[in-house]
């Protein structure tokens, strides 16, 4: 069975494809930076001495850590209007990826907080710092730099996730390759071309997040 390749056939619709590969940018670096603010913040409550905020970070961890990525969209989109809480496809998609992202960053980012020197720490109390100050200047920044690799690779992975937003109609890069394949049936053609699109995105978002990470602590290293 001779199958012939015609790839022509994606070109008429290449907009649709720049415009889901815009979308999906926009959706991954809202989502990057609120996602791992969100993520500091957590770790920094689940680092504290005030038992109740830590439990409660610890169930939303375990929470959207255990369920699928698919369901907390459907949640957020489908259900939340239950509550007269109502977002457009963009807006359900943003918030998914956001809380996804804060959930794990929150873990990642502990981790690295957990591997500060206590002694540091102690040297800064000496200091008559405040926590605030301590958390700030003395604790993040090493923290970030421990575990950086794992952040963005976890940035990448949400990244790659946001292709299931189609499923509630955003206009991301997989929901305008589903329309195309749907309006010419060159599943084979299009879905190759997302699939090199996807990865040169990822790869671009790897190399933009090592030089983000080597402006942020190699210049704090030599100031």
């Amino acid at each position: 069975m001779a199958y012939k390749f015609d790839f022509g056939a994606i070109v008429p619709h290449w907009e649709l494809l720049v415009d889901g590969v815009i979308l999906t940018t926009e959706l991954t670096v809202i989502g990057a930076v609120i996602g791992v603010g969100l993520g500091i913040m957590g770790a920094w409550a689940r680092a504290s001495r005030a038992p109740v905020i830590s439990q409660i970070v610890g169930i939303y961890v375990e929470l959207i850590r255990n369920t699928p990525f698919l369901v907390q969209l459907f949640f957020i989109f489908f259900g939340l209007p239950a509550l007269g809480v109502k977002l457009s496809e963009f807006q359900a998609a943003v918030l998914a990826m956001i809380v996804n992202l804060g959930a794990y960053s929150t873990e990642i980012v502990r981790a690295g907080i957990l591997a500060i020197p206590q002694g540091q720490i102690e040297a800064a109390q000496s200091l008559a710092m405040n926590r605030v100050q301590i958390f700030r200047y003395v604790v993040l920044l090493p923290a970030l730099k421990k575990i950086w690799p794992a952040l963005s690779s976890q940035i990448v992975i949400v990244m790659l996730g946001s292709s299931v937003c189609s499923q509630i109609a955003a206009e991301e890069l997989t929901f305008g390759a589903n329309y195309i394949q749907a309006i010419n049936f060159r599943a084979f053609e299009v879905y190759f071309v997302v699939t090199g699109l996807y990865l040169v995105m990822s790869i671009l978002l790897r190399m933009g997040l090592k030089v983000l990470g080597n402006f942020l602590f190699e210049r704090r290293r030599h100031v």
